[in-house]
């Protein structure tokens, strides 16, 4: 137990780093990934596209 006369310090919780998901937000926001993020999110779209059954529509006519 510390002496009365001294005061200790970080009472309380310590400092915490940011959770995974506020780092993850924080790096997709990030001006630096802009480029990767709207490539990957227009490949997962066109991969969406594709598996639904709009993709139908690229068909040529019979």
């Amino acid at each position: 137990m510390p002496p009365k006369g001294v005061a200790r310090a970080g009472l309380g919780r310590p400092a915490q780093s940011n959770s995974y998901v506020r780092s993850t937000i924080n790096e997709i926001t990030n001006p630096e990934n802009r480029s990767v993020v709207i490539a990957v999110s227009f490949f997962a779209a066109g991969v969406a596209f594709l598996h639904s059954s709009w993709s139908e529509a690229l068909l040529p006519p019979i």
